[in-house]
């Protein structure tokens, strides 16, 4: 899909770059990217922005690293999932759309009946038996996710679905990193037709993050 002229997008800022580019073209035109991408990128920014242009319902889907640390956090679902969702808020606020308009609040039903509302934020813990349909699904931190958790929500998603997997291979916050399934996904679905792999590698914070994300663990 052709993008604004001199590549500009959303008025971020810069033009993409070649690697952007190739991110973007193939959320549009695949039904399932994956973005192994360093810290700073843009790979989460972008994604939200795409998923605004394509005019469907966006699930962005997290995980708390450990489902009982869910639980055991004092509130209601949103009040725990609140720390979590500040990426997604970040990029909403990036391409000029305020949080609290149109991410789902049940407090809120006013914005659903103006039909403002299209962002619906969830941990995977809240996902056990949901179907995913006509929608765009963002996995986020997807490093963070094991591989039975990864297959509870791509497993739930039809084929009407645009999915973006974001996660990179060298930021791992399990307690047992080898359980990631993220690396075994991207091999899995690596030679499927309506899949693209991308990489992001331009960390757009500057020089002490870009050096921080160098050291090997």
């Amino acid at each position: 899909m052709p993008l604004p002229k001199d590549h500009l997008f959303f008025n971020l800022g810069s033009k993409l770059t070649n690697e952007q580019k190739e991110y973007v073209d193939s959320i549009f035109d695949n039904q399932f990217t994956i973005v192994n991408a360093k810290a700073g990128t843009g790979k989460t920014t972008l994604a939200v922005a795409v998923a605004k242009l394509l005019s469907k319902d966006l699930y962005y889907i997290f995980s708390p690293v450990e489902e009982r640390t869910m639980g055991f956090r004092p509130g209601d679902q949103r009040e725990k999932e609140a720390s979590y969702i500040t990426p997604l808020k970040d990029a909403l606020l990036e391409i000029n759309e305020s949080p609290e308009r149109v991410i789902y609040d049940p407090d809120k039903p006013e914005l659903l009946k103006r039909g403002e509302v299209w962002v619906y934020p969830m941990s995977h813990v809240f996902a056990r038996g949901m179907n995913l349909k006509n929608a765009t699904i963002i996995i986020d931190e997807a490093q963070n996710f094991t591989r039975g958790e990864l297959k509870k929500i791509l497993t739930r998603i039809h084929d009407d679905c645009t999915v973006i997997m974001i996660g990179h291979d060298g930021q791992n916050d399990l307690s047992k990193p080898e359980k990631s399934g993220f690396l075994p996904y991207i091999e899995h679905f690596k030679n499927e037709p309506y899949v693209k792999i991308c990489k992001l590698t331009h960390n757009f914070r500057g020089k002490l993050a870009t050096h921080a994300d160098e050291l090997s663990w």
